[in-house]
């Protein structure tokens, strides 16, 4: 069961998080919402059930989508990593190890699919 595993997304764009939301919540999964880094850390601090962090990387706070990628590796080393951008590709970015980078717009079912690679489910 897909709700014993909860996901973090990282999105400013109000359209795109609730579209994301939305289809994880469909597929089962808990979900957490952040608009910027400095809520997506607090919500790490807090919610020990977070499996997947879901982070687009032109977000609002005191880092980048980038940046909280990389201090989520360091300081949550089991939580999974998934970076998404509409401005960036793949071959232009530095993400940690065993991320994953989608771009946008996103194939859902490809999306989907890595995720559940990702969480082993």
């Amino acid at each position: 069961m897909t709700d014993a595993v909860a996901v973090l997304v990282v999105e400013d764009e109000a359209i795109i998080l609730w579209d994301i939301i939305d289809r994880l919540e469909t597929d089962g999964f808990k979900t957490y919402r952040a608009n910027n880094a400095d809520a997506a850390l607090a919500l790490l601090d807090k919610h020990l059930d977070i499996g997947l962090l879901f982070i687009d990387i032109n977000i609002p706070g005191s880092m980048n989508g980038l940046t909280l990628a990389a201090a989520a590796s360091e300081r949550w080393p089991q939580v999974n990593i998934i970076v998404t951008s509409g401005k960036h590709l793949a071959k232009d970015v530095s993400i940690p190890d065993g991320a994953m980078f989608f771009d946008k717009p996103y194939d859902h079912a490809k999306f989907s699919r890595a995720m559940r690679e990702m969480l082993r489910l």
